[in-house]
């Protein structure tokens, strides 16, 4: 569950800020001094996690309790501490004790590490802190060092299309929707393998570089490696108990010329299938942070935001934490992004499971923050690329409803993955000479 070492403070220094904060991440990832590690862009803020000072884990449905996990972080000694890490898809379900048959599952529905080292940078300035003097000049040394990534103009070229059952899946889950059941909506999403190896730093340079997150990540944690550039966020609880959710479904793609953009645009803002996809999305988010909050509202319904290569409607959901609820409430509240699951997400978990035939493990699930003053941020773990056991694959789904038609939410899926797809740079040994 936890492991932790003792330390009484971090030791800090901050430097004048001398490179682009994209460029400053890709090159500590890329130096192996930090291993596990992970990357989180924030708004302004980018922060490298590296090392473990404590680790925090839960290992599967029987011991899926958020409270533990509260518990393990209250106990960590060095103050003003920050952990990174993510949680699986599959936490949802467990949370909410539904079972999707993925009891004999090994990986962990959640790593968090509170980190030995960490480099955080807004542009003008670089906070450094680890736990030791000597380890501190050396990060001192390796941020002033001169050095750039350079992405490769190397690119891994491959078919996006389905070679498997989506449509397929597709149009049986719509026969779903349309029965006598509660299902409203669902998320069936598909796996593209990717052919070879890739560089995940080059390619998270070179996609952070043409994509326009909400969030964006690079890590290496629990045996799982992943780039991803998050289109929207699960939840943000500031320290003074303030909560936000943003929700977004509904898609169109991007097609670099503004006409054509122009068009899609209206043609998304007019089309019903996608307003009630969002509607009823976004009703849902304002249920659940009911739960869990006061002074819920919508600050924000069906605006149009750019994500790479697709826009989506978008709207903001708003609360104030109660008394006695805590961050982690909030998360579980929230947790699975209803834009991932369904509708009402109990009936969407064994669907899914059903129609994608296996776990779906950090896709759809979070790559997160969490502090010591209360604060927490989740991003959505959309247009990503993972490697994991000698694997490199993408993912997509898209938001069924009862008047979803195959091709096009197969059409979707394609949009979404070019975000992620145009920017993949194989690995040195995987180039050709």
């Amino acid at each position: 569950m936890t492991r932790s070492v003792h330390c009484d403070r971090y030791l800090e220094t901050r430097l004048p800020s001398t490179e682009e904060p994209l460029l400053l991440m890709a090159r500590l990832a890329r130096s192996d001094l930090f291993r596990p590690y992970v990357v989180y862009e924030s708004g302004t803020e980018w922060s490298l996690a590296g090392g473990a000072l404590a680790s925090v884990r839960l290992d599967g449905p029987a011991a899926c309790d958020l409270g533990r996990v509260e518990e393990a972080l209250a106990a960590v000694t060095v103050p003003d501490w920050r952990a990174y890490g993510w949680a699986s898809f599959e936490l949802g379900a467990a949370l909410a004790g539904v079972d999707t048959g993925d009891a004999g599952d090994t990986d962990p529905l959640l790593h968090l590490i509170v980190p030995a080292d960490e480099v955080r940078t807004d542009g003008e300035s670089v906070l450094l802190r680890s736990t030791t003097a000597q380890r501190l000049e050396q990060l001192e040394r390796l941020v002033r060092a001169t050095g750039t990534i350079v992405p490769p103009v190397d690119r891994i070229a491959f078919s996006l299309e389905d070679t498997g059952n989506y449509r397929a899946a597709v149009a049986a889950a719509v026969v779903e929707l349309g029965g006598a059941g509660p299902l409203e909506k669902v998320i069936l999403s598909r796996r593209v393998p990717v052919p070879v190896a890739v560089d995940l730093v080059a390619t998270y340079v070179a996609g952070r570089r043409a994509n326009t997150p909400a969030r964006s990540f690079l890590l290496d944690l629990g045996g799982v490696q992943a780039a991803g550039f998050s289109p929207e966020t699960v939840a943000e609880v500031t320290a003074d108990g303030r909560v936000t959710t943003r929700p977004l479904a509904g898609t169109r793609a991007r097609t670099g010329t503004a006409t054509a953009d122009a068009r899609l645009r209206t043609d998304l803002l007019r089309d019903p299938k996608e307003i009630h996809e969002h509607a009823i999305s976004v009703k849902l988010a304002m249920e659940e942070m009911t739960r869990v909050c006061d002074d819920t509202v919508v600050s924000e319904y069906m605006a149009v935001l750019d994500r790479g290569t697709v826009q989506h409607l978008a709207s903001r959901v708003n609360g104030r934490l109660r008394p006695g609820r805590g961050p982690w409430q909030a998360f579980a509240a929230l947790f699975p992004a209803v834009t991932a699951t369904g509708i009402p997400k109990a009936h969407a978990y064994p669907l899914i499971r059903g129609f994608e035939g296996g776990p779906r493990g950090l896709y759809a699930g979070a790559v997160l923050t969490c502090d010591a003053h209360g604060a927490l941020d989740a991003a959505l773990v959309l247009r990503s690329v993972f490697q994991q056991d000698g694997r490199c694959w993408l993912q997509a789904g898209a938001g069924l409803v009862r008047h979803s038609r195959p091709e096009r939410e197969h059409e979707e899926t394609c949009e979404k993955l070019r975000s992620v797809a145009h920017h993949l740079v194989p690995a040195q040994d995987a180039r050709r000479p």
